[in-house]
């Protein structure tokens, strides 16, 4: 793959375009996440705006960053809003430009990926994306120089994306990130009955109930799920709000969780 880098495509939407500001906005809401007595392999995050989901973000980015150094590839799961396609998307570049920076695509997570049946390399799915492209600073803030792979889901198995989850789930240099917002456009009451839901369904470990309706990531949400039965993690929701708790109108409001998937053995919480 010769040297291709993925520029930038919603700043000044969805997070400030200027480095400065971007900067002192996500060292302003990492450090004032509270400091949970969690250590995740993973974790759900939401994906709007900063100013509206940015401070639920960074629960699970702040714990990620206490593994700082130790965590040298991030792969991240979040679905497709612009475009359908079947199966799952990745972007053959070298590089993710952010406003902070480069952060490398690691090559042989990429080729892993490929080889998985469901699994394509795609442009046209990325190209004003927003469901990855937010994740990337916190990233860079909250974990430094590590590689990424970015995984796009379309019209897919939540079986196939649990596949190719485990086939990236390495060890503990490996940190896997689903992105994913919970419900849409209800008003403030009714949202907060479906998210808790919703929520009550993660942390149970009892995703057959998760659709479109409640995450619009629920395909990788679900996945999560599967390796958390599996492999014996224990998912503690972190924050679960909606656009009316922070900025927005109660009237019509969409809904952000932090959920963070530890194991077991290393558990802190009763």
């Amino acid at each position: 793959m010769s040297n291709r880098i993925k520029l930038p495509d919603v700043g000044d939407v969805f997070y400030p375009k200027q480095p400065d500001a971007l900067a002192a906005m996500l060292d302003r809401v990492l450090a004032g996440a509270p400091a949970d007595a969690v250590t995740p392999k993973a974790v759900i995050v939401p994906h709007a705006g900063y100013r509206f989901s940015g401070e639920i973000a960074a629960r699970g980015w702040s714990l990620l960053g206490r593994r700082r150094g130790e965590i040298r590839r991030v792969v991240l799961f979040g679905p497709a809003h612009r475009l359908a396609f079947d199966g799952m998307a990745v972007l053959a570049v070298t590089h993710w430009q952010t406003p902070l920076g480069r952060l490398a695509t690691d090559a042989d997570a990429m080729a892993t990926a490929l080889r998985c049946p469901d699994v394509q390399a795609l442009d046209a799915p990325f190209l004003r994306e927003h469901s990855l492209e937010v994740q990337l600073p916190f990233v860079q803030r909250a974990l430094g120089d590590v590689t990424v792979l970015p995984v796009l889901v379309g019209r897919a198995q939540a079986a196939s994306v649990a596949r190719l989850m485990d086939a990236l789930w390495g060890g503990p240099e490996t940190a896997i990130v689903v992105s994913s917002d919970l419900s849409h456009f209800h008003d403030y009451d009714a949202a907060r009955v479906l998210d808790a839901g919703t929520t009550a369904m993660i942390e149970r470990a009892a995703p057959e109930r998760i659709g479109s309706r409640e995450a619009c990531g629920h395909l990788a949400v679900r996945a999560l799920i599967a390796h958390a039965r599996l492999r014996d993690l224990r998912i503690t929701a972190l924050d679960v709000r909606n656009s009316g708790d922070t900025v927005g109108e109660p009237s019509r409001v969409v809904g952000y969780g932090t959920y963070a998937f530890e194991y077991a053995h290393a558990a802190r919480l009763p």
